[in-house]
């Protein structure tokens, strides 16, 4: 299994885009695994989380639906030997496709190196963790917005506090029978959970691999709407710095932006997205990677043929940035610490 994470902090030392661009040239016309495959098999969630898109009803109403085994399998056999890493929860909660063990254990017969879950967990019972984990499952990430019960039902409507902090006791217990499964936790930073992160090992504790601090970014409507981040930035150095700190200290993962970034984003500006579309597949009942890939006939490697993928990759590595505009926050840039 490879340290996704090491990858991944190898690109970020890597500051010249050329030279990424070049490799996934390389890894392309060598055969090799090089795409992420981000999955929701249902487009649908148990919550109605504050700052997300399903807490708004019109978002609700037009994304819907939700991928038969039948199909999960055809999507498999087009594009799950050219994936590096696969995750299965993207924008949705994927705990409510009742394939989801067999899902995981898709992924591993097509040998993808890195399978992850993503997940609010309030559905997951130790039994599903053990068949998870025991199926091929490296990592759940777990989805926190508050560090309390008061905070974790208001930001997080229709889950309980308690049934968190249960989970994460059957997942240490699954740790202990599977030690290479990890444990990821996500924390979403609004001004209304900011002051809780300090509580944040008296809560979770130290069993976890990795932990991503995420300050909140506008993602689509929703409920939230403070994107005010001058709080986060003005008590980076006395709670998520010391957060950092201890995660260093314990060999724990930590990815989180660098203070500078945190007022840098805002909306309306351009991208340079060609590597994200070199390497990001992402899967739903409403869409399969490309809009006009048709998993039902087309294969990875028919389309990329038919599509000369390969030539344009060895273009892009020449070309000036292809920036596009954006109506959202653009993405952060995080250090893998």
């Amino acid at each position: 299994m490879p340290n996704i994470y090491k990858i991944l902090r190898f690109g970020t030392l890597i500051k010249s885009k050329r030279i990424k661009l070049l490799g996934i040239w390389g890894l392309h016309i060598l055969g090799k695994r090089y795409i992420g495959i981000f999955f929701d098999p249902v487009l649908a969630c148990n919550f109605r989380c504050k700052m997300c898109y399903f807490s708004d009803e019109g978002w609700r109403k037009e994304h819907k639906g939700v991928l038969s085994f039948d199909d999960i399998e055809l999507i498999g056999k087009a594009l799950f030997h050219r994936a590096l890493k696969f995750q299965i929860g993207c924008g949705a909660e994927p705990t409510l496709h009742k394939d989801l063990i067999k899902i995981i254990a898709l992924g591993k017969q097509y040998k993808i190196p890195y399978i992850s879950l993503t997940t609010n967990g309030n559905l997951l019972t130790k039994e599903q963790l053990l068949e998870a984990a025991e199926a091929g499952l490296n990592e759940i990430t777990v989805s926190v917005h508050g560090l309390t019960e008061k905070t974790y039902e208001s930001l997080m409507t229709n889950g309980k506090f308690d049934v968190f902090r249960q989970l994460l006791e059957n997942i240490s217990a699954v740790r202990k029978q599977y030690p290479a499964f990890k444990l990821r936790i996500n924390y979403t930073i609004n001004n209304d959970n900011l002051d809780e992160l300090s509580n944040l090992w008296d809560v979770i504790g130290y069993d976890i691999d990795v932990l991503q601090l995420r300050p909140i970014q506008k993602i689509g409507e929703s409920e939230y709407a403070d994107f005010d981040r001058k709080a986060i930035y003005d008590k980076y150095d006395t709670i998520l710095l010391p957060l950092i700190e201890e995660c260093q200290r314990r060999n724990i993962i930590c990815i989180a932006p660098k203070k500078e970034n945190i007022l840098l984003l805002e909306t309306d500006e351009e991208t340079d997205d060609r590597i994200e579309k070199a390497t990001y597949c992402y899967v739903s009942p409403a869409s399969c990677w490309k809009d006009d890939f048709d998993y039902r006939k087309d294969t990875f490697d028919s389309y990329a043929k038919s599509h000369h993928t390969g030539k344009r990759l060895f273009r892009n590595i020449f070309q000036k940035n292809n920036s596009r505009k954006v109506d959202v926050t653009r993405k952060m840039n995080y250090d893998i610490n």
